[in-house]
């Protein structure tokens, strides 16, 4: 299917989140991913197109990897949003439904005016990806890092180069991967977090491939690493299957018989739970996502409340 690319008008920036997660609200600047992965849990999320954007949207415009909206008056309303008296200062994760970076954002370059944005009233971020094109805005980033807190997040699921490129067909390798946060540790103070996520049963949750992933996390020094299985909601059970069953038939029935639901089996996660706190163990990481980001915070606010003081 020919990609196809749509601007649109939103209604707003930030979205607050439901989650009990570090970070108060969400910001994606992309409805829809070129990644094209097959584990992708937002395959949902197109149908909200008309209702959020006015946009009538027949059945072939709603696919997700194929059809992109590009919301081009998000910074507009970004700028709005902080400039509210009501306004928090509160954490916002950026891309956790579509990449930040993925090839369109070369062509629209939207993420600049949003780091300048968020510069300009020193609001803290986090931002997820697994797009080198983050190296263009290195600058930029750095210098967020130097009035808040901002964190520059990977996914890697594995590092066997074969499986990767099955199950995320159009992302960059793991080793690349790996070279953005070697990159952002040398040349910004930003932290940096590994997500190993999700782990695949029977397919990337072998001892190998997790020592392969902690190891690597070490070497490189992330802030934190936080891990967690599959889960299969809604579109995304059945066009994951799907894919499964055609490119891994060997465990296709073992893997469908551990999701009776949208969570894997009990007794698997307990296990799988266990097994990641070995590698804690084993290796020199913080694997508590929340406790890393209130440690850099507190210095963030002990910086700003020296800065006032010298500044009266």
């Amino acid at each position: 299917m020919e990609q196809v690319y749509k601007e649109v008008i939103c209604k707003s920036a930030c979205i607050k989140t439901k989650r009990s997660m570090p970070y108060k609200w969400d910001l994606n600047i992309y409805r829809g991913c070129e990644h094209r992965c097959k584990y992708c849990y937002a395959l949902y999320s197109h149908k909200y197109i008309e209702h959020n954007y006015n946009e009538n949207i027949s059945s072939k415009s709603n696919n997700f990897f194929d059809n992109i909206y590009i919301k081009s008056n998000i910074n507009e309303h970004l700028e709005k949003q902080f400039s509210k008296t009501s306004w928090k200062n509160e954490m916002i994760a950026i891309g956790t439904v579509t990449d930040t970076y993925q090839p369109i954002e070369k062509q629209y370059e939207l993420m600049p005016d949003i780091l300048r944005t968020l510069i300009k009233y020193k609001n803290p971020a986090v931002i997820s990806t697994k797009s080198d094109l983050i190296f263009r805005d290195l600058d930029l980033i750095n210098e967020l890092s130097e009035v808040n807190f901002l964190n520059i997040a990977v996914s890697i699921t594995t590092f066997d180069d074969k499986i990767q490129k099955s199950i995320e067909p159009n992302a960059i390798s793991p080793k690349k991967r790996l070279n953005i946060l070697k990159k952002i540790r040398k040349n910004t103070n930003a932290s940096c977090g590994l997500h190993f996520m999700p782990i695949i049963p029977y397919l990337t949750d072998n001892y190998e491939n997790i020592n392969s992933v902690f190891k690597n996390a070490e070497k490189i020094n992330v802030n934190s690493i936080i891990s967690g299985p599959l889960n299969l909601y809604g579109k995304t059970r059945g066009y994951f299957f799907n894919f499964i069953k055609k490119e891994f038939p060997n465990i296709y029935h073992d893997l469908f018989s551990l999701y009776k639901n949208g969570k894997v089996d009990k007794d698997y996660n307990k296990d799988l739970f266990m097994k990641i706190k070995n590698f804690k163990n084993k290796y020199s990481l913080e694997t508590n996502y929340s406790k890393a980001i209130k440690e850099k915070m507190k210095f963030y606010h002990k910086k700003s409340r020296q800065s006032s003081l010298f500044d009266y």
